[in-house]
C-alpha cells in the first residue's frame, strides 16, 4: 500500500469515511500545500511551535507516538483569525472546525512525514495526488 493510500485511509477513518465530501479536510489539504497562506506544512508546524505547542506538533512529525491535541490547543496553534477563515471555507463554525481538526491533524501530519522530516517537494506531490483522489 502506498503512502497516498495510507493517508487516504487515515483521513477517511478519522472523518468517518467522508473524505471526498468533507470540506474541512479539503481546506486542510489546501492549508498544507507549499503555496498556502501559512507556508505549507513547515509553516503550520512553525506556527504551533511559536504558539507553545512544539512538543505536540513535533510528535506528529517525528516517528514516535503522536501526542493528542485539544480543540482549544488547535485554536492556540492556528490562531483564531486563521481558524475562522478555515472554518468559513469549510462551511462550519470555528468550534466545529477545531474539534474536527483536533482528531484530524495529528494523523495527517504524521502520514505526510513518514521519515520524521518535512520534505516540502514530496509533500506537495502527495497532496496533489490526494486532491486528485478526492475529485478536487
Amino acid at each position: 500500500m502506498g503512502l497516498m493510500d495510507q493517508l487516504g485511509q487515515a483521513a477517511g477513518g478519522m472523518m468517518g469515511g467522508q473524505t471526498a465530501q468533507n470540506p474541512l479536510l479539503q481546506a486542510v489539504i489546501g492549508l498544507l500545500g507549499q503555496n498556502s497562506s501559512v507556508g505549507g506544512l513547515a509553516g503550520l508546524v512553525q506556527g504551533f511551535q511559536k504558539n507553545g505547542l512544539g512538543d505536540v506538533v513535533n510528535s506528529w512529525v517525528g516517528t514516535g507516538t503522536n501526542l493528542p491535541i485539544t480543540p482549544d490547543q488547535i485554536k492556540q496553534g492556528l490562531g483564531s483569525d486563521f481558524l475562522s477563515q478555515l472554518a468559513g471555507k469549510a462551511g462550519v463554525t470555528p468550534d466545529a472546525a477545531s474539534a474536527q481538526l483536533s482528531s484530524l491533524l495529528p494523523g495527517v501530519v504524521d502520514k505526510l512525514t513518514p521519515s520524521g522530516k518535512i520534505d516540502a517537494g514530496g509533500i506537495d506531490q502527495l497532496l496533489n495526488m490526494f486532491q486528485g483522489k478526492m475529485g478536487a
